[in-house]
């Protein structure tokens, strides 16, 4: 396996296996055992921390969430000017600002870890997707390689042929009697 693999190394990449990352020789071993190398990356389970923070930041970047904000804004502020007699948060709305700046406050932080973790799932389907990229870029070569020794087998049949042709034409040339002048 090992003579294998250094030879698809030279073959295909042009280069010595041990010059070869790990991920590279990773795909190499996959193409000499003519395995797969997709996989499914969702099978991971994410704790209850990160759940969350996908949720919150799922929620929090909607536009169900921007109307119902709105909407509650728009609803304390109404309450608090025109339907109370006396208003437990009247103008400039000190409580109402508190409240905005906490949500802001913890809001922040979760949808930064949500896009942390979005950001490493891309990473990770990425450097995948590298790997699937290069499996088949190397299965094509081989596949070229087997299409031109293919053609040479071929062109080598035709020219055997073309040999036997002449071989007979010449007999055939050599053994006609001869013009007499």
């Amino acid at each position: 396996m090992e003579n294998k693999l250094r030879s698809l190394s030279e073959r295909l990449l042009r280069k010595n296996f041990d010059e070869l990352s790990e991920r590279d020789r990773r795909v190499l071993k996959r193409v000499a055992e003519k395995a797969t190398i997709s996989r499914d990356l969702s099978v991971e389970r994410p704790d209850l921390g990160a759940r969350v923070a996908d949720r919150v930041a799922s929620f929090g970047g909607s536009w169900t969430f921007i109307f119902l904000f709105f909407g509650i804004q728009i609803f304390w502020v109404v309450l608090n000017t025109l339907v109370m007699t006396r208003a437990v948060d009247p103008y400039p709305f000190v409580f109402l600002n508190l409240i905005l700046s906490m949500v802001a406050a913890v809001q922040a932080p979760v949808i930064m870890m949500s896009q942390n973790r979005q950001a490493e799932k891309d990473r990770v389907a990425a450097a995948h997707d590298y790997e699937v990229n290069l499996k088949a870029e190397l299965e094509i070569m081989r596949l070229h390689e087997k299409i031109d020794e293919l053609r040479m087998v071929a062109i080598e049949g035709r020219f055997g042929a073309m040999e036997a042709e002449l071989a007979k034409i010449s007999a055939a040339v050599g053994a006609a009697p001869k013009p007499e002048a």
